[in-house]
């Protein structure tokens, strides 16, 4: 059998950008594929992470929750990483995120590319 497409988001933009709702909407479509996703949250991205955060933030109206297209792509298997000095920088800890995220660097997402994953940036 032959293994999953893999797949890199990064998402750069937070809470108050359209695009962030553009680039988990991609994740969703690439999980609805059976791409394996891996989405990067650097910069303000790394909001997205925060518990609570995205639970009714819609900044498209017309696609579902951000947080519940977060929850597709864990239920799916796929990883959440977010940057450590991000995350660092809006004082948040591992003990912060919500569940399925994790607090890993470039490498932990540059190595997944290496992989030949499709590698997309919002």
């Amino acid at each position: 059998m032959a293994d999953k497409q893999k797949m890199v988001v990064t998402v750069t933009n937070g809470l108050d950008n359209e695009r962030s709702s553009v680039a988990w909407s991609v994740a969703n479509g690439g999980v609805g594929m059976g791409f394996e996703v891996t989405m990067f949250l650097v910069s303000a991205g790394a909001d997205w992470a925060r518990r609570g955060a995205a639970e009714h933030a819609r900044p498209n109206p017309l696609d579902p929750t951000v947080g519940e297209m977060m929850s597709n792509v864990v239920d799916s298997g796929g990883q959440i990483l977010v940057c450590p000095p991000c995350a660092a920088v809006r004082g948040y800890g591992e003990e912060d995120l919500i569940d399925g995220a994790v607090l890993a660097g470039s490498v932990a997402m540059l190595g997944v590319a290496a992989e030949g994953a499709i590698t997309l940036t919002f």
